[in-house]
């Protein structure tokens, strides 16, 4: 239905969700076939970190970029974009391994986190400037769709391997879901961001970023985001290491987690805690839940308690933090919102690689110097040679995946350190608010503009 503002806020509403979907899936199948892409690439571990951080660090690049343009070029054709790059990225990394091999593989993982970046673009301030008067629970409901698209995703690449399809076929699935949300928008009309239809400057939007506030939510966008995203990129890998099972299933099923949350009980939890409560409350549980699954070595009765935590701990970072930055700075309008999603996905992607070393490194001093010698060729962790090694003896497997499970473990231990700062953070700006008379989103037309 098209009401009076001209555009039809539903199905923009739902084709937004569907674009979330795909960016999800791009990157639940990425970390999935992480561990096919080692072998078929002959890569380390850090080596696939940097296969992440292509697909991460995309998204801040084009975030950056065409969130002040939404208004220039327009939303409609911003994500006719995406579209296109998703589709595009897609077949190319299919590809790569005939046409250009880890270069291509890099390149094409690119394309998509453009594509993902430009979608998260456009989609936040589309949904602020919707629904002014929920921001926070409706970016909580939109947002419900990254995981509920991880969980997708995850399902159809852990059935379509389990029938015996190669990583390509898990690959395309992707396209189908960029497909839906292109026809979606197609000859739709898109509303204006609120900051442009409010009247406020290009100039002022920009000027924004300086507050102190604002910049503090920056450092704190950073840890939230490398909690949540850090180990994400990882867990196909490192659960499968650490516990002996697929480790999709356990992204999977916190993804589903927070999708119940997010789209069910969002409005209630930031009504009940304040925006800067619930995310104090969040930071508990991910702290717990992360310590614990660095240390449930091969049980996975104690890996799904853990994950369980750890679900609940990361559900509210994202879309919260996106709240707050559009309720306290509305006039940074979509070019804070851009900032913050940008902000966030640099620190996740430098995460990758880190975690990469840091599983690497720990794997390596786990083994036995003479194995060691074998399976670390020109400095690097070679995946390729330590599967053969795998293959001569149960003795050798037996050693190798010890080591693994300890470098796995090590990667999760260490992000685990985050949330634990976060508690103190987030607790500091709720007991700040509530002196000020408590937490309350501000208005475009007040005269300071807001704040922290």
């Amino acid at each position: 239905m098209v009401g009076h503002e001209g555009y039809n806020r539903q199905r923009l509403f739902v084709a937004s969700c569907i674009a979330l979907v795909t960016t999800a899936m791009a990157f639940s199948i990425r970390a999935d076939i992480l561990k096919e892409l080692g072998v078929q690439f002959n890569i380390s571990h850090e080596q696939q970190g940097l296969v992440n951080l292509m697909g991460i660090w995309g998204f801040p690049i084009a975030i950056l970029i065409m969130g002040p343009l939404c208004n220039i070029v327009g939303m409609g054709r911003l994500l006719t974009l995406a579209s296109i790059g998703h589709i595009t990225g897609t077949i190319l990394t299919i590809l790569s391994p005939q046409l250009g091999g880890f270069p291509l593989l890099l390149l094409s993982t690119l394309i998509i986190g453009l594509s993902n970046g430009t979608v998260e673009a456009v989609i936040n301030p589309l949904v602020a400037t919707m629904y002014p008067e929920e921001k926070t629970h409706k970016l909580n409901v939109l947002h419900a769709w990254w995981p509920g698209g991880l969980v997708i995703g995850g399902l159809l690449t852990a059935i379509l391997a389990w029938m015996g399809f190669g990583w390509q076929v898990r690959m395309a699935t992707i396209m189908v879901a960029a497909v839906i949300y292109l026809v979606l928008i197609l000859g739709q009309k898109f509303p204006p961001t609120e900051r442009a239809e409010a009247g406020v400057p290009f100039s002022e939007m920009f000027k924004e970023i300086l507050r102190p506030g604002y910049l503090l939510l920056m450092l704190i966008m950073c840890m939230t985001a490398i909690t949540e995203l850090g180990p994400d990129q990882w867990v196909g890998s490192v659960l499968t290491d650490i516990v002996g099972i697929r480790g999709i299933l356990f992204l999977v099923y916190t993804a589903g987690l927070m999708f119940v949350l997010r789209q069910f009980f969002a409005g209630v939890a930031v009504r009940a805690f304040t925006p800067p409560g619930l995310l104090a409350v969040c930071s508990v549980f991910a702290a717990v839940g992360l310590f614990w699954l660095s240390v449930s070595f091969g049980s996975p009765g104690m890996a799904f308690v853990a994950a369980t935590l750890f679900g609940i701990g990361k559900t509210y970072y994202w879309p919260t933090m996106l709240g707050i930055t559009s309720e306290r700075f509305p006039k940074g309008g979509e070019f804070l919102l851009a900032v913050t999603g940008a902000t966030g996905m640099i620190a996740a992607g430098i995460a990758g690689p880190v975690m990469g070393a840091i599983y690497d490194h720990y794997t390596i001093a786990h083994l036995p110097p003479d194995i060691a010698a074998k399976v670390v060729i020109n400095g690097r962790y070679s995946p390729e040679a330590a599967q053969k090694l795998m293959e001569q003896s149960p003795e050798l497997r037996a050693a190798i995946e010890e080591a693994l499970r300890h470098g796995a473990s090590m990667t999760f231990r260490y992000v685990a350190i985050l949330p634990v700062i976060l508690i103190f953070v987030f607790t500091a700006m709720y007991l700040y608010f509530r002196a000020k008379g408590g937490y309350r989103p501000v208005r475009l037309d007040e005269e300071k503009g807001g704040g922290l």
